[in-house]
């Protein structure tokens, strides 16, 4: 595979092969037949446990909105009281976002009211949805409702199968349901090879939050 290392490889040697190999992608190449033009709404999935779910979320944001599209980010767990580094720079661009949710469920004093807050959160978000208002919306951390029981996953996968098809939803989150991996069009699975954390180094500013 492109990329893999060989062992005890020099830096002219690894540069040797990869040209071999780009040589060969590129002359290989032919552009995939039968691929749609134009707009159509797509669902994307960032899943797994690994570092990097909401990044790549608010990534798509920035990247729609410099296209001109209508965007905004729910956040089923965050307060809406939030001011981390996103939320700033969401401010300074005037992006609309909601925190819906009483903080992480690992320090929930009430998770009965967590799961209420979720419940209502999606009523929000499930308007917009429906509303035709934007062209691209982020329900982060959405997984964790729907794999907790707290939202029903036939009321969403409605919502969305009767939404714009214009409009392209995100979904973000540890164990996304297989229901929804399968609805999706796009799911990227992130898994960890080495985090900061496990070394003992705590959260960082601009990093983390």
């Amino acid at each position: 595979m492109m990329g893999d290392t060989v062992p005890g490889e020099s830096t002219q040697e690894r540069r040797e092969r990869a040209m071999r190999e780009l040589t060969e992608q590129r002359d290989a190449y032919r552009k995939k037949e039968g691929v749609s033009k134009g707009r159509r709404g797509l669902i994307i999935v960032n899943t797994g446990k690994g570092k990097g779910k909401t990044t790549a979320a608010l990534g798509l944001m920035m990247r729609a909105h410099g296209r001109g599209l209508r965007v905004k980010m729910f956040q089923f767990l965050k307060h809406d009281t939030a001011k981390f580094g996103e939320h700033r720079t969401l401010d300074a661009l005037q992006l609309p976002y909601q925190g819906l949710g009483d903080g992480w469920t690992w320090r929930s004093r009430d998770l009965e009211n967590s799961a209420e807050l979720a419940a209502h959160g999606w009523t929000l978000a499930k308007e917009a949805v429906l509303s035709g208002d934007y062209d691209l919306i982020v329900l982060d951390e959405f997984t964790y409702p729907l794999k907790y029981g707290w939202v029903e996953w036939t009321e969403v996968e409605a919502a969305l199968r009767a939404r714009d098809p214009r409009l392209h939803v995100v979904i973000t989150g540890r164990g996304a349901l297989p229901e929804l991996v399968a609805l999706a069009d796009t799911v990227s699975e992130i898994q960890p090879v080495k985090h900061a954390y496990a070394a003992g180094i705590g959260g960082q500013l601009g990093i983390e939050y």
